[in-house]
């Protein structure tokens, strides 16, 4: 079942509202949709979104653009604050067809916050969304795939995984506790998900560490928390699957004065709190 946010765009006063929803540690929205598009983006703490197999995580210096129409979950690994530009698509230049991650440097993070204000003339409306539009640009970095299978013996590796992602029993381990032989187990596992074990494996331990790293944990501990036995096999890990390093990704490869990397924290900048 989806939902809508059903907000109005005020007539004649440009293209984007916004809107700021708190969300606590572990909390998910439910799969829902918009008929806007949405910039999805929290000012403290770290969301997570997902569009089927595929997941963000998004601290402070990333957003996600969100077409219209899609349906998607929005969590909080810790607590934050889900601040959403949701854009008219009948007023709106920018039409990416697909999610998109942007980096959000301290000019598009306080611009939010700007149009955040609801006694803004409506010139000074239409030339800070006009800025906004201006400062979207994609990353060029890849989200990670966890494709979910269907076969319930494959199901009961994944759950184990998903559960534990240290878990560091080999494919033939995992077979002996399903029932079968490592060469079935090899085979229903790339026919349901589309990847080796080994590769899925990777994306499961990569989605479990983001959150962590977002939260500025070491690497090496975080390394360690899913699964790798040193630092440089994580890097090499993230690398080869995202296309990029941990703190290129998670600082959505934006350097600005009001961004901190070391924890992914946005300083002094203040979103008014809108209604949802």
């Amino acid at each position: 079942m989806t939902e809508a946010f059903v907000g109005a765009v005020p007539l004649g006063v440009g293209a984007i509202v916004v809107g700021n929803f708190p969300l606590a540690s572990g909390q998910w929205i439910p799969p829902h949709s918009h008929p806007q598009h949405q910039l999805a983006w929290t000012r403290r703490g770290v969301l997570g979104v997902a569009v089927a197999d595929t997941y963000w995580v998004l601290p402070p210096t990333r957003a996600l653009w969100l077409p219209a129409g899609v349906v998607h979950r929005t969590g909080a690994t810790r607590d934050a604050v889900l601040c959403s530009l949701y854009l008219e698509p009948g007023r709106c230049d920018l039409d990416w067809a697909e999610p998109t991650p942007v980096g959000v440097d301290g000019l598009l993070a306080h611009l939010i916050g700007h149009l955040g204000r609801d006694d803004l003339a409506e010139d000074a409306r239409l030339r800070a969304e006009a800025v906004v539009l201006d400062l979207l640009h994609p990353l060029p970095t890849l989200p990670i795939d966890v494709p979910h299978p269907a076969d319930e013996r494959v199901c009961a590796v994944a759950d184990a995984l998903l559960a534990e992602p240290a878990d560091r029993r080999s494919l033939e381990a995992h077979a002996r506790a399903v029932g079968v032989s490592r060469r079935t187990l090899t085979r229903l596992f790339v026919h349901d998900t589309g990847m080796s074990f080994d590769r899925w494996r990777t994306h499961v331990r990569l989605r479990a560490a983001l959150p962590l790293l977002a939260e500025g944990q070491p690497v090496s501990r975080v390394a360690h928390a899913v699964g790798y036995a040193t630092p440089s096999a994580f890097l090499a890990a993230f690398r080869r699957t995202v296309g990029t390093s941990p703190r290129r990704y998670l600082g959505g490869d934006v350097v600005d004065a009001a961004v901190d990397p070391s924890t992914g924290g946005v300083s002094d900048v203040a979103v008014p709190r809108g209604s949802r």
